[in-house]
């Protein structure tokens, strides 16, 4: 990953759109799926955009990311009707981590 060709995306979704709405979180932040292996239920987790090495979450639908993922990302929300615009980003890497968000703890429910 190149780490000085950055490029910060935002994307709009109509509120009203729910199911697009649904979709786009899912491509941005990943999911955890459900199904059955041998008869057993079983889950597994989909990463997201978030994800991936480079990409920060700035918020409310900006990220932070390599060209590469910024391009991908832009082409699946297009594909789905999605606003969204990007430009290229300077800025120092310790200017960066300002914007990085620390995860919170992952509560897994049982059951």
């Amino acid at each position: 990953m190149d780490e000085t060709d950055l490029w910060i995306l935002s994307y709009d979704v109509d509120g009203r759109d729910r199911s697009t709405a649904s979709r786009v979180c899912h491509i941005v932040f990943g999911r955890r799926n459900r199904t059955t292996v041998d008869g057993n239920p079983a889950s597994y987790d989909q990463p997201g955009f978030i994800h991936r090495p480079g990409v920060v979450w700035v918020g409310q639908s900006v990220l932070i990311l390599p060209r590469r993922d910024a391009l991908e990302l832009r082409d699946r929300l297009d594909g789905m009707g999605v606003s969204s615009g990007m430009g290229r980003l300077v800025i120092e890497r310790d200017q960066l981590t300002v914007f990085r968000r620390r995860r919170r703890p992952v509560v897994r429910r049982t059951g």
